[in-house]
Formats: C-alpha cells, sequence, structure tokens
C-alpha cells in the first residue's frame, strides 16, 4: 500500500469525524499534521469540509485498522517533531478503532517516519493484535 499523504489525510478526518463531530482539537491537529506533509490549506480546509467517505470503521478489518494506525503514526512523526497534542489524538484514534491507547507508544517505537524505511510488519502485527480490546 503506498503512502498518499492526501488519503491517508481523508482516512484522519473520517477517522477523527467518526463518532459524528471533528472537533477544534483534532481539526487544529488535523490541520497542523497535513501542513507539516506539505498540503495546501485551501486543500485541508476543503477535505475536512468535504471528506470523501470510506468505509464504517467497524466494517474495516483488522489489517486495514493496523494499516491505517500504522500511517497515522507514520505521519505524526513525519515533520521529525512529535508533540503531546499529536500523541493524544492518535491514541484518541486508535481507540475509536477498536485499540488500548497503549498501542501508540508500542508501534512508535518501530514505525519511521521516513516511508521508504520499512518496518516488519507481520512483526508490528502480533503487536498490535495485544493491544485490541476485547
Amino acid at each position: 500500500m503506498p503512502f498518499n499523504k492526501k488519503t491517508e489525510l481523508n482516512i484522519l478526518i473520517n477517522l477523527a469525524a467518526s463518532d459524528s463531530r471533528i472537533e477544534e482539537k483534532e481539526a487544529k491537529l488535523i490541520r497542523m499534521v497535513a501542513q507539516a506533509n506539505g498540503i495546501p490549506k485551501e486543500d485541508i480546509d476543503e477535505m475536512i469540509k468535504n471528506p470523501k467517505p470510506i468505509t464504517n470503521i467497524s466494517a474495516l478489518t483488522s489489517d486495514e485498522k493496523f494499516e491505517h494506525l500504522y500511517y497515522l503514526i507514520q505521519m505524526m512523526k513525519m515533520d521529525g517533531q512529535v508533540f503531546k497534542s499529536e500523541i493524544v489524538f492518535c491514541e484518541h484514534i486508535a481507540e475509536k478503532m477498536g485499540y488500548k491507547k497503549g498501542i501508540v507508544a508500542e508501534l512508535s517505537q518501530h514505525i519511521y517516519s521516513d516511508p521508504s524505511i520499512t518496518s516488519d510488519r507481520e512483526l508490528l502485527r502480533k503487536k498490535a493484535e495485544k493491544f485490541i480490546r476485547g
């Protein structure tokens, strides 16, 4: 699955809106992440106003949830700086997908900001399984 900044940002927007609204702190962080990844402000505002639909989060497979979480964490690290607010946001989205928030810290240790540096996805998937809420 190639990394596409706008596609992944749309997923973040949809995930943030999965509880029927995007909170201001979520919108602020989405804008910050998008700008750090070179997406123009006009595009960001349009994407937030009119996100393209993705499947219902509950309909996502465990592999799709893992991939989205992987790219969410990678996007968080993309600018080389990780702020507390970004970690909290990632934990919030992880919880919406059915994970315990500790998954963000666990996976962050193994996910690199440079998309050309690949991680052992199978190892990370196994780690992620331990954080699924039961």
